[in-house]
């Protein structure tokens, strides 16, 4: 492979990939589910690429920097030890060379993309395109200029996220020049040899929805709309009892007017039971805390705490929310314990999981909530995307959005899901 020098690779491609890399479009892309082999693609297609422009600058770029450097870089490196192809990474300029073909390929970021501007490329390829803004293709486009470049092609792979810029560009009203591969569920014979039942687990985690876009590749209008739209009154509202032989959870988002919590129990077969919700005008956390008491006491089974990560923030009273919560339970000897992250999820994991949690793509519903939580009922219907985005509307009513914050860092600390195969594990 290349024009000075010759290597094998240990790469079995499967159909989809195959094609893809057989194409020689100067702009082409691979859209997939998880666990379609995204990553071995534009791994592969940079390694080719690089040996076919011997001594040539390339590009890799992710959205952002961590996931730069915690899956596609990863993902690079495990597949250049695989071939043993000699490298050398340079990590402060983010510069990794192939020794015996000589190739730069430049580790970038693409979240601030008016850096990109500059050295001319033989070639680049992003990782999950549909995460970067329009404008980080275009300048990369616009670097593809090499005039001693063998071969000169810009590639990436992704998810489908709705019908998008990626979507119009490279399937709706493709430009001219461009090509995709569009990968289907169930083609990966790697993933399935080891996990036989990988699809049928992510469906009895991911809502119907969700499932469809990131299990099966299909592409949705998920631009506007209700943000839960798993919930349906019928089917999640039940009368809930406090049960005392269960730990009663509260889950807490802490924002001033309201301060907004919930109450829960979880049972043995993980389902979710929303016992209450409190909601305080203008109040303090102390005051949440003693509204607390005052609803449940000291629950004998003791309390877990869930809540928003920025609560462990200190305050202007020089402690933090949840140094609050941790003395006024310890002064009356309750038995608490904490399961807060040390950093928020991302909002599109927190709202799937507890879309998946609503109602699953089995049909199967794992959470209840009480009738008189009237608040967050009022959240499951009422909160929306902003038109023509996936970004949630926290502007046209300021009293919504909290109590589903709030049960969203319970349902995703407690039972999110990590796919396997998505970057922590690589399936070829």
């Amino acid at each position: 492979m290349g024009t000075d020098i010759q290597r094998r690779i240990k790469y079995n491609p499967l159909p989809s990939q195959k094609i893809f890399h057989e194409s020689a479009a100067r702009f082409k892309g691979f859209s997939g589910p998880i666990g379609s082999g995204k990553s071995a693609a534009l791994c592969q297609e940079a390694i080719r690429l690089a040996y076919l422009n011997p001594r040539r600058t390339g590009l890799i770029g992710a959205p952002t920097y961590p996931m730069l450097r915690d899956a596609t870089l990863m993902a690079l490196i495990e597949f250049l030890g695989d071939s043993e192809i000699p490298y050398e990474l340079n990590k402060a300029d983010n510069v990794l060379v192939l020794k015996d073909c000589g190739s730069r390929i430049l580790l970038r970021s693409l979240d601030e993309f008016e850096r990109l501007r500059g050295t001319n490329l033989a070639w680049f390829g992003i990782d999950e395109l549909t995460y970067t803004h329009e404008g980080a293709w275009l300048r990369l486009e616009g670097r593809l200029r090499d005039p001693k470049a063998t071969r000169r092609c810009g590639f990436a792979v992704w998810t489908p996220k709705g019908f998008d810029w990626v979507y119009r560009r490279f399937i709706g009203d493709p430009v001219k020049g461009y090509e995709v591969v569009q990968a289907r569920p169930f083609e990966n014979r790697f993933l399935l040899e080891q996990i036989p039942d990988y699809y049928e687990r992510l469906r009895g985690s991911y809502d119907e929805n969700f499932f469809r876009q990131e299990v099966m590749g299909d592409y949705l209008n998920v631009k506007g709309g209700l943000v839960y739209h798993a919930f349906d009154r019928t089917e999640n509202l039940r009368l809930r009892q406090l049960d005392p032989a269960l730990q009663v959870i509260w889950a807490v988002d802490f924002n001033v007017d309201p301060m907004c919590s919930v109450v829960a129990q979880i049972d043995r077969w993980g389902t979710v039971s929303v016992l209450d919700e409190i909601v305080l005008r203008r109040a303090t956390t102390e005051q949440a805390c003693e509204e607390f008491e005052k609803r449940f006491g000291m629950p004998q089974r003791g309390v877990v705490v869930y809540g928003d990560a920025s609560g462990a923030a200190m305050q202007t009273t020089g402690s933090s929310d949840y140094q609050v919560i941790r003395e006024y339970f310890a002064a009356r000897l309750a038995k608490v314990s904490y399961r807060v992250p040390q950093a928020n999820p991302p909002v599109r994991d927190r709202v799937q999981t507890v879309n998946g949690r609503l109602k699953n793509a089995k049909g199967e519903v794992g959470l209840f909530v009480n009738p008189k939580c009237v608040e967050l009922i009022a959240d499951f219907e009422q909160v929306a995307y902003k038109e023509d985005s996936t970004q949630i509307d926290k502007d046209k009513d300021r009293k919504r959005t909290h109590l589903s914050d709030a049960l969203g860092y319970l349902i995703w600390q407690e039972k999110r899901v990590a796919p396997a195969g998505e970057r922590r594990e690589r399936l070829f």
